[in-house]
């Protein structure tokens, strides 16, 4: 579908994504894309879609009208009322349009078809745009940020939204999150920029084996807690929890046991996105900034 080599986008001096070795988005994928802001992903997108200049080769077999692409910020005229604003985008009429109006249905959207676009909440003005994007019959979608600003509640509903109405079908999705809740169920493979330069590129479970072991238990960082796993392997975590990798089952179990005998409350894991980005990153930039425990 597109593969990226030795390609560069560079803003006047400033050199602001750097990708050398191949990557390949191959249909059917689920891709996330994460980093921290400034690391390269929107840039990413606007290279493929020929909206950034780059140097190097990027190679599809698809054209820019067969990529559907929801940006973080989408406006639209305020005044004007919905129902126009789907209509005139889409070309159609939505009582003629059984697909339109199975996605408005979809979205629970019935009753904002008739409301302007400045009575819209943040969450309606998502569903808005999720629905002019969701509607397009293309092979690839880029999703950037769609539930930036929105509470907690709001974003799971939409993750879960696009999760089920994306289930069986072929489309390539890439979806662009700093919320690592929001890809653990959606992809399958991670592209983790940081920046501008790739850290790593590869099936999720792949790199959770390669940056944070075959599994790991998850407890909070407190005095007790920091003194019972004292001599287990720790790997970088967020500074409110300790994360212990194990190598194998008979590890795990020496862990697990420990903590069972001193009533510790913990989670297992296999697949955390967020601990997979922080060691990948601290790995690739030789960082020796592991906690101190």
């Amino acid at each position: 579908m597109i593969k990226i080599r030795n390609m560069s986008v560079t803003y006047g001096n400033k050199k602001v994504l750097s990708i050398n070795d191949e990557i390949e988005i191959k249909d059917k994928e689920r891709i996330g894309i994460i980093g921290s802001n400034g690391a390269g992903k929107t840039t990413l997108v606007n290279a493929i879609l020929g909206l950034a200049p780059y140097k190097g080769i990027i190679e599809t077999d698809i054209t820019h009208n067969k990529i559907a692409v929801h940006m973080q910020f989408n406006n639209y005229t305020n005044n004007m009322k919905i129902r126009h604003i789907i209509e005139m985008i889409c070309n159609t009429k939505i009582e003629k349009d059984k697909k339109l109006q199975e996605l408005i249905e979809f979205f629970e959207f019935k009753e904002s078809v008739n409301k302007r676009f400045q009575n819209l909440s943040g969450g309606q003005k998502q569903r808005l745009t999720l629905i002019l994007v969701m509607y397009q019959e293309v092979p690839l979608v880029f999703f950037d940020e769609v539930t930036t600003g929105l509470d907690f509640v709001t974003r799971e509903k939409l993750i879960n939204k696009i999760e089920k109405w994306y289930k069986g079908k072929d489309t390539t999705i890439c979806m662009i999150s700093h919320y690592y809740d929001e890809l653990e169920n959606l992809v399958d493979k991670l592209l983790i920029l940081e920046k501008g330069e790739v850290v790593a590129f590869d099936y999720t479970e792949e790199l959770f084996k390669k940056f944070c072991g075959e599994n790991l238990i998850i407890l909070e960082n407190n005095e007790k807690n920091r003194n019972i796993t004292e001599g287990f392997n720790k790997i970088l975590s967020p500074e409110n929890s300790i994360a212990l990798s194990s190598k194998g089952k008979d590890e795990e179990l020496i862990i697990v046991n420990k903590l069972i005998k001193n009533n510790v409350d913990f989670k297992r894991t296999n697949k955390d996105i967020e601990l997979i980005s922080i060691n990948a990153k601290a790995k690739y930039f030789e960082r020796e900034t592991y906690y101190e425990f």
